[in-house]
């Protein structure tokens, strides 16, 4: 993952990484993370860049720093305002898999006013095409449809970790969400990318992300690999 001082602090995109990293099972609670050095050299960045990214992290309480000893993955976990349950990649992790995402593709579209769902979002909005893996095996293909207040930048500057992260960073805090599952065929270039028969029934997840004032912010569109893993949720009552 590439870092420039176009996509803002420096400090914040290393510590994004790493937070991304650890909630996706890269590195996994009680170990270490690389070293100082061996992250400077990789990032290409200052020793207080890495370490303001590092401090952060602890702070959150996903790290502790020890003299002499390392750096040590202490949670995975993110705490949601929304409710108590666990986050599928949490679920994953948790369960030792690992998680990984790489973005195919950012670009400014035009909406169909007249269909669902993309009139929520006038007439333009951003598109982004993410591909999951699986213990490196494709599992979930993403699309994601944002409102144009999120879109202030280059669509090829959009290169962040978390999708919901990214939409707070903008100023827009998300109140309401609504999730729909189905069965379906996905497209010809979904199959290709997820591996699989022309014509396979995947498992289809749509979602609807609304801010206080109930106007549209995104709609994701998933498809699903549930050959390889079943979705799962897990509730903590």
């Amino acid at each position: 993952m590439s870092i420039s001082r176009k996509k803002g602090p420096l400090y914040l995109q290393v510590k994004n990484i790493l937070k991304d990293r650890i909630l996706y099972g890269e590195y996994q609670v009680g170990t270490n993370i690389p070293s100082e050095p061996q992250l400077e050299n990789e990032f290409s960045v200052s020793k207080i860049t890495v370490r303001n990214a590092i401090k952060e992290l602890v702070q959150e309480g996903f790290l502790e720093a020890r003299s002499g000893i390392g750096t040590k993955v202490i949670r995975n976990t993110v705490a949601s305002k929304l409710y108590k349950g666990k986050r599928f990649t949490e679920v994953l992790v948790e369960e030792g898999r690992k998680v990984k995402k790489q973005r195919l593709h950012a670009e400014i579209v035009d909406n169909d006013e007249g269909t669902e769902p993309f009139r929520l979002f006038g007439k333009k909005s951003l598109r982004i095409e993410r591909l999951y893996y699986l213990d490196d095996v494709p599992y979930i293909y993403y699309s994601h449809y944002l409102t144009m207040r999120v879109a202030g930048t280059e669509p090829l500057a959009l290169d962040f970790h978390s999708l919901y992260d990214f939409i707070e960073e903008q100023g827009i805090s998300l109140e309401k969400f609504r999730d729909e599952f189905g069965v379906a065929l996905a497209p010809s270039h979904v199959e290709d990318k997820l591996h699989v028969k022309k014509g396979t029934s995947l498992l289809k997840r749509s979602r609807y992300s609304y801010d206080e004032k109930e106007e549209a912010v995104e709609f994701s569109e998933g498809y699903y690999k549930t050959e390889m893993q079943q979705y799962v949720v897990n509730y903590d009552l």
